[in-house]
């Protein structure tokens, strides 16, 4: 038997399966951002013409840096703290950027995970006639919302405290699937309402005249995010894969699976809007308001209604099982906890941080922070900026950095090279040292207002 390395340890657990750990790195990608962001960048930015940009950027971006944060975390088998830190003195600070960047995400993550729980039982008991004053009064609430926000919490916490194969691997070989399935059931309803056409023409068109820095940039951004990027997710669950396992296949099967969704999603979403008169920009409303008008117009609509917000709901519980695990595996290695007690302490302080961002809608809505933007936000919207726009971008920037400067291309290529030929090696190589960096700085200088500066 293979001994086990400092960090493998039986507290740490192994995927069984090369599908159950596919499931659940296809999991911790698809999220509430796949389901309702990307339909609504999409309506926002030109249709086609953002979708076309996405899925060249997914190419680009989404394939290398999905690729570097799997070999760093089988290389090392460690948590994403650890990693950077075994393989180079001082570095461990990048690692700490992703499981800061979890931890505060999934803080407020976990409060809209509880407005999708709520909508499932909507879905059944109905939401009045006015669908924008239901969604109001409901996250303004300083009671029902905190409630579903620790239902979703405590779920989250049950499915990872059993660990990887006994707890994480089991519900996403469940979850994932029945996800496709349910995606395709809307998707075929959708686009066969009366009106659909216009919806579809406008999705699948590209005016390349409305390819602008600005649909780049939104394109870039949601690409980074959806992957689940610079959050230490992919690091974390490279390290419990084996050195048989193909590396280079699961960094172009996960960015295609994830986008695959994120595309039926405009599916579902952007000819049903159309059909029924509604603006595609509406951001969250586009879900919680927009869609429920949606269904109720539809024959069968409360049993379409209850399939999506379920679908709604397995992303996010997918997102946000890989999230804890982050900080999980963060506790074992680093501090040398139990999985049990490592949950049970990061679950607890991010409910409690999770209150104030839910009471931030309606009860707190006046105490704002200011931050170096010159900007004001309530704790929730805070906690999205700092993480969203700083924190992510950050560190895939210093992900692309130190592989590619300091512990090395040709380090990062042999450990590649220990799962199956690595095909794409010297395409991988350019783009990991000079092209990925450029881009996710481009990120940063624009959630900054700098590149508006520089440009303008």
């Amino acid at each position: 038997m293979q001994q086990l390395k400092p960090e493998q340890t039986p507290e740490r657990g192994m995927w069984s399966s090369r599908f159950g750990f596919l499931m659940a790195a296809v999991g911790s990608a698809v999220g509430l951002g796949n389901l309702w962001k990307f339909p609504y960048l999409a309506g926002e930015n030109g249709g086609g013409a953002f979708v076309l940009v996405y899925v060249g950027l997914v190419v680009i971006l989404g394939f290398t840096l999905m690729l570097a944060e799997l070999s760093i975390g089988r290389h090392t088998n460690s948590d994403a703290y650890g990693a950077y830190s075994k393989l180079k003195k001082g570095w461990g600070f990048v690692g700490g950027f992703g499981i800061l960047a979890g931890f505060l995400i999934l803080s407020y993550y976990s409060v809209v995970g509880g407005w999708v729980l709520k909508y499932i039982v909507a879905s059944v008991t109905g939401v009045g006639a006015d669908k924008g004053a239901y969604f109001t009064n409901f996250i303004t609430s300083s009671v029902e919302p905190v409630i579903y926000h620790l239902i979703f919490m405590g779920l989250t916490a049950i499915i990872v405290i059993r660990g990887i194969s006994g707890g994480i691997e089991k519900a996403v070989k469940i979850v994932m699937p029945a996800l496709f399935i349910m995606l395709m059931v809307i998707v075929l309803r959708s686009v066969t309402l009366e009106g659909a056409s216009e919806g579809l023409k406008y999705y699948l068109t590209p005016n390349f005249s409305e390819i602008t820095l600005k649909v780049f940039i939104a394109a870039l951004g949601q690409v980074f995010f959806s992957l689940s990027l610079g959050m230490g997710c992919m690091v974390t669950y490279g390290s419990y894969l084996s050195k048989q396992e193909d590396l280079e296949k699961d960094a172009l099967l996960i960015p295609s699976l994830d986008s695959l969704v994120a595309i039926m999603a405009g599916f579902a979403i952007l000819p049903a809007v159309f059909a029924f008169g509604f603006a595609p920009g509406e951001g969250p409303g586009l879900m919680f308001i927009t869609l429920p008008a949606v269904f109720e117009s539809m024959p069968l609509g409360t049993v379409f209604s209850l399939i999506f917000f379920i679908l709604v709901f397995f992303a996010a519980i997918s997102s946000s099982i890989s999230l804890m695990e982050v900080t999980v595996a963060f506790g074992i290695d680093r501090l040398k906890w139990s999985r049990k007690v490592s949950v049970l302490v990061f679950t607890t302080v991010m409910f409690i941080i999770g209150i104030g961002a839910s009471l931030s809608m309606g009860a707190w809505s006046d105490f704002l922070i200011p931050w170096i933007d010159g900007n004001s936000y309530g704790i929730f919207d805070f906690l999205d900026v700092v993480t969203s726009y700083y924190l992510l971008p950050l560190g895939g920037l210093l992900s692309a950095i130190f592989i590619g400067f300091v512990w090395g291309v040709p380090n990062a290529v042999k450990e590649i090279k220990t799962g199956g030929n690595f095909r794409t090696e010297k395409l991988w190589s350019v783009l990991i040292k000079y092209i990925v960096p450029i881009l996710v700085f481009v990120i940063l200088l624009s959630t900054t207002g700098l590149l508006d500066r520089i440009i303008g």
